[in-house]
């Protein structure tokens, strides 16, 4: 492959590592802030589930993106893509879980005021409609997580080291639920404005797999991301695990859950053809944003129990960073591709 084309593609990577060391943080913050679960295990636990995701089931949610702006050249792709990393790298210097949905989708923006492309306003409208669904319904499923688990954990009187191993188990399994959901849902996000200008070639991996051209444009994400993940996670994950509200580590798992869950909706393409075929509303396919879907779940337990517990000032710092991320990113991308 042309060295250039590499070295466009690795806006994406870069994209990718920003939200490998952002978002994983709404995967295994909870458990890594209530000592549950080591950094490390949950950096190679996500890793590994992140690319699983991304391969397997990145394909839904990178279609909406491609609706809100197709970009056809891998030199404009790069720019999108280094302006959102650029925009989440600066957040996650800060600390803070931004949405790197609304990164890309400011970046794409920025791109077609450059171009004088239009922008689909029904597409712009039903993702911001999603951005203020997201964090609603993690906030519900995880009051709804929580009056089964609490009532179901009192009944079943489990030994106190016992209670503790179970719920070091349940974290992880939870945490890898979250982590396949969160490749599948944001590798569009990371690789979704390459797909138009994809250089990738359909390939047999050892005779055995074959992945497409985007699969491997996916794969090439997912490793960008875990790499992310493993090399500046850990600060983001402290943020979300024990700044905003203080958890027990049953309710990191409920977070966790309600996360997981509300990120799968949002990209299952089985789940999107089984409503349809039964004529009953879809879900869209849209890359959400984790951040927001991990702090909705907190916040629904934080009122759920009177909201005493919930740290105002770190939460009006956390929503502060997701009104100005897609400004930030818009203004990038379109103030670089004026220069060059």
């Amino acid at each position: 492959m042309d060295v250039i084309v590499l070295l466009l593609l690795t806006g994406g990577l870069f994209l990718g590592w920003s939200l490998g060391a952002n978002d994983a943080a709404n995967v295994f913050g909870t458990a890594v802030g209530t000592r549950m679960v080591s950094f490390t295990k949950a950096a190679a636990i996500c890793s590994v589930f992140v690319v699983l995701g991304a391969v397997i089931s990145g394909a839904g949610a990178s279609d909406t993106l491609g609706k809100l702006g197709a970009i056809d050249s891998l030199s404009a792709s790069c720019v999108a893509a280094v302006a959102a990393a650029t925009t989440v790298y600066m957040m996650t210097r800060l600390g803070l879980p931004v949405s790197t949905s609304q990164a890309i989708v400011g970046a794409i923006i920025g791109w077609n005021l450059y171009s004088g492309s239009p922008t689909d306003l029904s597409v712009v409208f039903k993702i911001i409609g999603t951005w203020v669904a997201c964090p609603i319904l993690a906030g519900l499923v995880a009051v709804v997580l929580f009056k089964i688990t609490v009532p179901s954990i009192k009944l079943a009187r489990l030994h106190l080291l016992r209670l503790d191993a179970l719920t070091r188990l349940a974290l992880i399994i939870a945490g890898a639920f979250g982590a396949y959901s969160l490749g599948a849902n944001n590798i569009a996000n990371v690789m979704g404005v390459f797909v138009s200008a994809n250089p990738f070639t359909a390939v047999k991996v050892a005779g055995l797999v074959s992945l497409s051209g985007v699969e491997l444009l996916f794969l090439l994400g997912g490793l960008a991301i875990a790499l992310g993940v493993f090399t500046y996670s850990k600060k983001v994950m402290l943020t979300v695990g024990a700044g905003l509200m203080p958890l027990s580590p049953v309710a990191a798992w409920i977070v966790v859950m309600a996360h997981s869950i509300v990120l799968f909706l949002f990209a299952s393409q089985g789940l999107e053809s089984f409503l349809a075929g039964s004529g009953l509303p879809t879900i869209p396919l849209v890359p959400v944003s984790s951040s927001q879907a991990v702090i909705g779940a907190m916040l629904g337990l934080g009122v759920l129990k009177g909201g005493g517990g919930v740290n105002l000032s770190v939460l009006a710092k956390i929503a502060s960073g997701w009104v100005t991320t897609p400004i930030i990113a818009c203004s990038v991308c379109f103030a670089t591709l004026s220069v060059l």
